[in-house]
């Protein structure tokens, strides 16, 4: 039983799997042009094959976009806000950025937008959009991000549209009159100087399933005489879709435009691009003004806004017949809005501090506002529908994901980025599940579970990456997210656990834990490779291929991952094993696993090199060359810190409910001494009859940490950097047969070509693995109490328990977003009308990773999947108990 009561979480109750007040929410993408999805290309150009360009006039085949968009939970039907200026050469209907190849830090989303709030069933939900009046300045933005990879990118505040405030601030919110009835309003403020023109475009349309060939009706919207519009669809039955007091209703087709696509003939007289050729070009034939139906329809409203005012737009969207559907309209935005406020108060409970609440409050937006639709029949695309039989080129059968023919994902998704990032990552998603967790477990639980469901993982137990290759590796962090999204469920339900979640879960990833034991370690000796692992351009080489010298290399972060892995699934089999003896089996199975890893990696083998180096006190990855010879890389980055990730602590308690797995374990132990050697202290009792599984035992720990928590290698005020800051004076350099291969700090965007040049593991603190350091300072901590203590930072002489430097590290990357003694929030770097603009300066946007030295935001803007982990940390370290 939840111990929380608000209107929200009951409704949260209501049919947990598939709760019917989640079939409406966010979940049209931001970015449908330029995707995997999309490209039908002979070469996979996929950034070319579909451009912002075309995206007007052309009919998508696997999602659809928009601005503040809403759609049913297969995005049958969809909302969004269109918005013009009366000066763009377009109508302002979906996002503009950059693609891979034309920024100079690959892809880039262009615009102001925030996420300002959400409940997790999105019965209220409310986003700001901020246009310029004068004209959108498309060209400038391309022109002006011919940069180098040396410069920082150039963006939309950079060329001067926001000056003097002349721009509109767009408000957007969704209130839910019951599971099928949504209130929507527009409310637009002019925050310029003088009097401005706004159109406003509350626009619907249907996805366009009927032009592929298969056996699907083609849907249909009409005007009605009370100026409504009639909604029918086969699968999602009747709507009505109500404007309270709109100039005129426009109506085209979701159909391509041909002509000006191809410069071929049109198959239908109001394509896709009607509305916009109408309002931007007065093009009175593009739209269907005699019958006034399509399947493609906007409401318009032309408004003149005063400096400071701001003038509403009311819509509804309702499976009812209304005869004053505005009658109730306010009462009902009041209503659920208290309800939000409601349901954050219980959330934040504990949360004093003003500051570190909106901080909280719209990083879970953010979470809940990144749920997408994502449909991806990988067999269909590769084959081609029934109207593309034949078209398809012959080069796919071979090329991308052509082994991934099983997948059919068609489920709402929670996405890293919707814009930069509108697919899923494997990884990132596991992240993701913590944050959300804490205010829709079940929501966190159907995402973890669903990856792992036989339309997702391939045959041969291998999780899928991400679009662009999904058969690419990341880190192995699903068992571990399992476990997070467990401990959360069972903390709000008043100690009572989702077993049956841990028992589902486990018998999908014992698949995927035997693949990566036969698939990523080469030798057979616990030793374990497995490519880039999410880490992009961390290393001298890009991972991800054969090394360009020949030879091979062997992985710290790669094997520390897998010993973490063992670990988790141990995890998970005894507190099965707690109410189901038979789990005992596979707990001991992952304990001997753990054992091998362990002994493996901190052995010199037949090499002659270990992973650990006692020169330098820290781990490294090997290559081992064409010549046969071994050596270290010694890049000292994070790969060095992720061996702390393999920690686990049990009770002795539990250990001795399990009488088969103590047994199993004493033997091991007893008769395979050289394996009890790497199990950090095993015989000692920690703090409260604790059992501490480790790689790491005390030296070990202790010089990492001491290298970690220095202020001149990797310890930042904004976290822990991905590479030692040592590196900026002194590059790492690997000399081979006259080819010199270097690593240099970079604090904040590459300079790398490597993965298109749009991440950086070369100095940013990315949110993920600071997390993962902090909370196993705080399992080491479990173990070892208040008696161990370590100088932090390194070289201060101030020394203090795991526990509180997790907690100094937790305030750091808190800080990011905080504002500061000078009134700035360091992830706003240096651009003051963010800081001290009343109008921006409480917006706050979630980046992808961030400045190893000041802070500042980089890479994807609104990356709210792992950075979302900032609420996770205010949750666990910032309440007055």
């Amino acid at each position: 039983m939840s111990k929380y009561k608000t209107a929200e979480h009951n409704r949260l109750k209501t049919s947990k799997e598939n709760n019917p007040w989640k079939n409406w929410g966010p979940f049209l993408t931001e970015r449908q042009w330029g995707t995997v999805r999309e490209d039908y290309s002979e070469d996979g150009s996929a950034w070319e094959h579909t451009t912002h360009d075309m995206a007007r006039s052309y009919t998508y085949r696997w999602g659809e976009e928009g601005i503040a968009g809403i759609s049913d939970n297969k995005s049958l039907l969809c909302f969004s806000v269109a918005l013009w200026n009366g000066k763009d050469p377009i109508l302002k209907e979906r996002l503009f950025g950059m693609t891979g190849n034309q920024g100079n830090h690959g892809e880039d989303v262009k615009e102001l937008y925030y996420y300002l709030d959400s409940t997790p069933t999105h019965s209220y939900m409310k986003m700001l959009y901020k246009y310029p009046q004068a004209e959108f300045p498309y060209q400038k933005l391309i022109d002006g991000n011919q940069r180098s990879r040396h410069d920082p990118e150039y963006e939309l505040i950079d060329t001067g549209v926001f000056d003097e405030d002349k721009y509109f601030d767009v408000f957007v919110e969704y209130a839910k009159g019951d599971m099928e009835d949504i209130l929507i309003k527009i409310s637009v403020v002019n925050r310029g100087p003088v009097e401005a023109e706004i159109t406003v475009l509350p626009t619907l349309w249907f996805r366009n399933i009927w032009t592929w060939g298969y056996d699907f009706a083609k849907p249909k919207m009409a005007a009605k005489k009370d100026g409504s519009i009639k909604i029918e669809h086969d699968f999602i039955g009747e709507r009505n879709f109500y404007s309270d007091q709109a100039d005129r209703l426009l109506f085209c087709e979701n159909e391509s435009n041909n002509k000006r696509l191809y410069n071929k003939a049109n198959k239908y007289s109001y394509c896709k691009d009607g509305i916009n050729d109408y309002v931007v070009n007065d093009n009175q034939n593009a739209v269907n003004m005699l019958q006034r139906e399509g399947t493609k329809a906007s409401s318009m409203y032309k408004l003149k806004v005063k400096p400071g005012e701001t003038k509403v737009v009311r819509t509804r969207l309702t499976d009812k017949t209304l005869k004053k559907p505005f009658e109730d309209f306010d009462q009902i935005f009041e209503k659920r809005l208290h309800e939000a406020n409601e349901f954050y108060n219980e959330v934040q409970d504990g949360v004093k501090d003003e500051e570190l609440r909106l901080i909280q409050r719209q990083g879970y937006a953010g979470m809940m506002w990144c749920k997408q639709f994502f449909y991806f029949n990988v067999q269909q695309w590769l084959d081609g529908d029934p109207v593309r039989k034949g078209l398809v080129p012959e080069s796919r059968k071979k090329g991308r994901n052509s082994h991934w023919e099983h997948l059919n994902n068609s489920n709402v998704i929670s996405m890293p980025d919707k814009w930069e990032y509108p697919w899923y990552a494997a990884w990132d998603l596991a992240f993701h599940c913590i944050p959300i967790a804490q205010i829709d477990p079940d929501f966190a639980k159907r995402q973890l579970t669903i990856l792992l469901r036989e339309y997702y993982m391939h045959p041969n137990g291998q999780i899928p990456a991400y679009e662009w290759n999904f058969g690419d590796v990341n880190p192995p962090v699903h068992a571990w997210a399992t476990w997070r999204v467990y401990e959360l469920d069972k903390e709000r339900n008043n100690g009572v656990g989702d077993t049956a979640f841990l028992e589902r879960i486990l018998h999908k990833l014992t698949m995927n834990f035997t693949w990566w034991v036969n698939q990523k370690d080469k030798d057979g000796k616990n030793i374990f490779e497995g490519g880039f692992l999410g880490l992009d351009n961390i290393g001298v080489f890009d991972r991800s291929q054969p090394l360009p010298i020949g030879g091979r290399t062997e992985q710290s972060d790669g094997t520390s991952w897998m010993a973490m892995y063992s670990l988790n699934m141990l995890r998970i089999s005894t507190e099965l094993a707690l109410t189901n003896p038979v789990y005992q089996d596979l707990a001991s199975k992952y304990f001997e696993h753990f054992l091998y890893i362990a002994g493996a990696m901190n052995n010199i083998g037949d090499s002659g090199v270990g992973l650990w180096d006692e020169e330098d006190q820290f781990y490294f990855d090997i290559i081992h060359l064409p010549n046969g010879k071994s050596q270290h890389l010694k890049v000292k980055s994070i790969v060095g810190i992720i061996p702390l990730f393999a920690v686990e602590v049990l009770t002795k308690s539990n250990v001795e409910k399990l009488p088969d797995f103590k047994r199993r374990l004493e033997w091991i132990l007893a008769n395979r001494p050289d394996l009890a050697s790497q199990v950090s202290r095993w015989t000692d009792d920690g703090d409260h009859n604790t059992k501490l599984l480790s790689l790491l035992r005390g030296h070990r720990m202790t010089m990492v940490l001491k290298r970690m928590l220095n202020e001149t290698e990797f310890l930042s005020d904004y976290g822990i950097r991905a590479l030692s800051k040592e590196h900026e004076a002194k590059p790492y350099e690997f000399n081979y047969h006259g080819k010199v291969f270097s690593v240099v700090y970079k604090p904040a965007e590459s300079d790398s070509a490597m993965f298109g040049g749009n991440s950086n593991w070369r100095g940013p603190i990315w949110f993920p693995i600071n997390y993962m350091i902090v909370e196993s300072l705080m399992k080491f901590h479990s173990y070892y109490g208040d008696a161990f203590v370590i100088e932090y930072p390194t070289g201060s002489g101030n020394m203090l328990t795991l526990k509180d430097i997790a907690a100094e590290l937790s305030d750091r990357l808190i800080n990011i977003f905080r504002l500061d003694k000078k009134g700035k929030r360091p992830v706003n770097g240096e651009i003051d009308k963010f800081s001290t603009d009343p109008n921006f300066k409480d917006l706050i946007t979630f980046y992808e990773f961030f400045h190893g030295d000041n802070g500042r935001g980089c890479g994807a803007s609104h990356q709210t999947g792992w950075t979302g982990l900032v609420a996770t940390l205010i949750h666990e370290f910032k309440r007055e108990e």
